[in-house]
């Protein structure tokens, strides 16, 4: 069974004459204890390509110390990672290969670098004895296995500060204080594999011309896919660790690609996008089985909840959870074997390939300030016709059907907008705001549409299970008035994403 621990530690450049201040010194530290050195023994793997290191993953096989066996590394935030553990054994766990899968894809792994460090260990603790940070002293000689450099070595010496589990992150500016008045300065490397990479790697001539900033309406768009297509990569392991909103988030991503395809398929050939949109329709459905449970069983409980317990008639939670659980029954084994699947892999693949060499048209090449406003000005004027359309409609069915295609057209509308924002600046950031309260609005109001069909389901099953069905058609009732109640507020919310001001900035910033 895999293990999680969240590491926060900072590292520090040293020499073999370096010697650690007196941290005895530090505030809320009673003293440092010395806990002798340890041999450590780490080979660390990767793809010929190393794909793991370029996202600063790290997976390493590590003997020696107290936690020896194998270890998945993911970035959370600078100088924040999530180490993920597994016993020794002679090959990779399958649980950690799953976790690099999104990133490995149909590559295959080996041995890069092997790391030896003579560790010398200090404990810094508090007046009751509690563990604040180890800190260590590291001797290291690195050894290049595979690739550029192989056989090259590289020895250098450092210090790490590792906050204990719970600690407060600024007591690690305290440490750091008064390592600085001594001498001791940050080290340039993010990790030891970092620096072994870069300092077995032979030097060469950088050929080409550095990269610029983006400057043709191609160079935006392919900014805003490419962080996308980053951010299904990056969330695939958070999705399988079942990390909060990451299903949500992943998923938010397919469609946002998606929705850009489609954007701007004067810029990117459609003969190449339009395959990658079906797939990435097909993985935002998979992804949304279980999300969509999940967000209707948040308003349902939540309804419930606010109800006065003088009108909760029958078993009403407890028919509510049996429902819920019935409907997530295998979604979460189902999503993981989609991201286990051929077909998903396949799909990153080809995304990956469209990111490397983009499909790119002559408009790719023109100046944003021309193309960007015109495309975003189309999807606007398709929003508008879809809203003035289910405006038109009396209340029922037909117009709940055409307002759930208006939130549709808003998405795609408030993503192109979001897109042209880092080159029309401050009008497309206000023209994303406007549309995103008309894509807010209209989608509260589809959720008590789903929910009012939930509600009947529930009514109906309570009802031939001879229980009272008070309760389900109060909260029907409830969750028509709550849509009716957005039906009123659209037109203002409308009227303030509709006007002309809003689409000439875009074109005058």
């Amino acid at each position: 069974m895999a293990d999680t621990k969240r590491e926060i530690e900072r590292k520090y450049e040293a020499t073999d004459a370096t010697r650690l201040p007196d941290l005895g010194r530090v505030a809320g530290v009673d003293r440092a204890v010395p806990r002798g050195r340890t041999e450590l023994d780490a080979v660390y793997w990767d793809t010929p390509d190393l794909r793991l290191a370029a996202d600063d993953l790290t997976l390493r096989r590590r003997t020696g110390g107290g936690d020896e066996g194998w270890h998945v590394k993911l970035p959370v935030a600078a100088g924040v990672r999530d180490e993920i553990r597994e016993p020794l054994s002679d090959t990779l766990p399958p649980t950690l290969a799953a976790l690099l899968r999104s990133r490995v894809r149909h590559a295959e792994i080996a041995p890069v670098v092997r790391l030896l460090s003579s560790r010398d260990v200090h404990h810094l603790l508090d007046a009751d004895d509690r563990l604040l940070a180890e800190v260590s002293v590291d001797t290291v000689l690195a050894e290049r296995l595979a690739g550029e450099g192989s056989g090259a070595t590289a020895t250098w010496t450092e210090i790490e500060v590792e906050l204990a589990d719970d600690g407060d992150p600024a007591f690690l500016d305290a440490v750091e204080k008064r390592l600085r008045k001594a001498g001791v300065r940050p080290a340039a490397s993010s990790s030891k594999l970092a620096r072994a990479l870069a300092e077995t790697t032979p030097a060469r001539e950088e050929k080409g011309r550095p990269k610029s900033a983006p400057s043709t309406a191609g160079d935006h768009v392919l900014a805003y896919v490419r962080k996308q297509i980053d951010a299904i990569v990056r969330l695939d392991p958070a999705v399988r660790r079942d990390l909060p909103d990451s299903v949500h988030k992943m998923r938010v991503a397919t469609r946002r690609l998606r929705s850009t395809f489609k954007t701007h398929r004067a810029i990117l050939d459609r003969e190449t996008t339009d395959p990658l949109g079906a797939e990435l329709k097909w993985l935002a459905a998979e992804l949304g089985l279980d999300r969509d449970q999940e967000v209707l069983d948040q308003r349902l409980g939540s309804h419930v909840e606010d109800v006065a317990d003088t009108l909760v008639l029958g078993p009403v939670r407890g028919r509510l959870r049996v429902w819920s659980a019935a409907r997530r029954t295998g979604a979460r084994s189902r999503i993981i074997d989609v991201l286990d699947g051929k077909r998903y892999l396949d799909l990153l693949d080809a995304l990956h390939a469209l990111s490397a060499d983009p499909p790119l048209r002559p408009a790719a090449s023109r100046n944003p300030g021309k193309v960007l406003p015109r495309v975003v000005t189309k999807d606007h004027k398709r929003l508008a016709a879809r809203v003035e359309h289910a405006l038109a409609l009396p209340p029922g069915p037909e117009r709940d059907t055409a307002l759930h295609e208006a939130r549709k057209a808003a998405k795609r509308a408030r993503y192109a907008g979001e897109a042209a924002r880092p080159a029309l600046g401050k009008p497309a950031r206000r023209f994303a705001k406007r549309v995103k309260a008309v894509q807010s609005l209209l989608g509260d109001h589809q959720d008590s549409v789903v929910a009012r069909e939930a509600l009947r389901t529930l009514g109906i099953q309570a009802h031939a299970a001879g229980e009272t069905a008070f309760t389900w058609g109060l909260l029907y009732g409830r969750e028509e008035a709550a849509a009716e109640a957005r039906e009123r507020e659209l037109p203002e919310v409308w009227a303030r994403a509709a006007g002309p001001r809003l689409r000439a900035d875009l074109k005058h910033r």
